[in-house]
């Protein structure tokens, strides 16, 4: 877990006559200027490191845990002139929207003995989770498990002590069961509303729709429906990430996948993050052989789609695995997760997540349950490996 260390009085910004004592500051930030990953830049007496591919994005306003910008802190001597930097271009421009976020693995208050926040994050250096489910009550309006409403149950109880904690928290909509938004609202702009009112609620950078079963995944009006709300939250709300969860086959995407990533083009939805959950293969499957595969060809999907390179596809894919024993009897141990995490951190994967931090724990012959991940392990493994994501 890093932590910006306060500045002391030694670290102050120097007179003229002594500057070269502090941090010089990089050149000064150009709007019309391309900027790609590691480039540098400065602003308002601040440096800054560019994340990814950028243009005309303050360092200044965008430098937040998901921002584009990293603040490296107060710089002062040494001139900063306007230059852009050199580097050039590419001749395809990059993903706009593509990210890395923060490992962010999946906590479901009310369910399955749930764990403090804070006593997971000191544990384990996780700085960001994943919060299940936003679903629908009285219609089109968005509750936490379609009955508490929004404010003032444990759902929002626990995301004020992740941020309390310093983390941070993006909502889950959907899932495999309960009554969803997608079928109960009636319109993309209805729907793009509840998901507003769950941005606003609780001033998110990011929220994830995980789109599965009959009712959304393979109906495809309802399908339709959610990529047109979510093209209307990314153009109100630029800087929301917007991220797809759904199911896969161990070599990607299956039919109703493949026709969601193409409805996404199709429509202009400019999602962040196509994330498939690589678990729940009838069993006995090889999870890092399966994982990966699924991955690839989810890579492959979204280059013939959208024409992107390699590069540009990984960073906008994640995984959402399920550790210990999956539904079906699957076992992914923790060596297991680890040689996964390495995998989507080497490829630039810009989500890294897993069912569920309430399962966590240890519990041989335990079989699949809500509270332990089925197999011997320390807790809060699994949570520690995705922090190094």
């Amino acid at each position: 877990m890093a932590t910006v260390g306060a500045v002391g009085a030694s670290a102050a910004v120097l007179p003229m006559a002594s500057s070269n004592a502090a941090v010089a500051c990089a050149p000064a930030w150009n709007a019309s200027a391309v900027y790609v990953k590691d480039n540098t830049a400065s602003q308002n007496g601040h440096n800054y490191t560019a994340k990814w591919w950028t243009q005309n994005e303050s360092p200044a306003t965008n430098s937040s845990q998901w921002a584009v910008w990293a603040d490296n802190g107060v710089c002062g001597g040494g001139t900063t002139p306007t230059t852009p930097p050199t580097t050039t271009p590419p001749t395809t421009t990059p993903p706009a929207t593509g990210t890395k976020m923060a490992a962010a693995p999946y906590i479901y208050p009310g369910w399955g003995n749930p764990p403090a926040p804070a006593t997971v994050m000191n544990a384990t250096g996780i700085k960001a989770f994943t919060m299940a489910f936003v679903l629908a009550a009285n219609g089109c309006n968005p509750a936490w498990d379609g009955s508490s409403g929004l404010t003032g149950g444990a759902h929002a109880g626990t995301i004020a002590a992740i941020r309390a904690a310093g983390g941070d928290v993006v909502p889950s909509i959907g899932g495999w069961s309960g009554n969803k938004l997608g079928p109960n609202c009636a319109t993309p702009e209805a729907l793009a509303g509840a998901y507003q009112k769950v941005i606003d609620t609780f001033q998110l950078k990011a929220i994830d729709v995980d789109i599965e079963n009959t009712d959304e995944f393979e109906n495809y009006v309802v399908a339709d429906r959610i990529v047109d709300a979510l093209r209307i939250v990314k153009q109100r709300n630029p800087n929301v990430k917007t991220i797809l969860t759904f199911g896969t086959t161990p070599t990607g995407p299956n039919a109703h996948g493949i026709r969601l990533i193409q409805q996404a083009k199709a429509k202009n939805a400019n999602i962040d993050v196509f994330t498939q959950m690589p678990f729940d293969f009838n069993g006995h499957a090889d999870m890092y052989a399966s994982t990966v595969g699924a991955t690839e060809g989810l890579k492959n999907a979204l280059k013939t789609t959208f024409g992107y390179t390699d590069a540009q596809a990984y960073a906008k894919i994640g995984i959402s695995g399920m550790n210990g024993l999956s539904d079906q009897q699957e076992l992914t141990s923790v060596e297991t997760w680890t040689r996964i995490r390495d995998y989507a951190k080497n490829k630039g994967l810009a989500r890294f997540a897993f069912w569920a931090v309430n399962r966590d724990r240890g519990c041989a012959g335990g079989g699949v349950v809500s509270n332990c991940s089925g197999i011997a392990q320390a807790d809060w493994e699994f949570t520690r490996v995705s922090a190094g994501f």
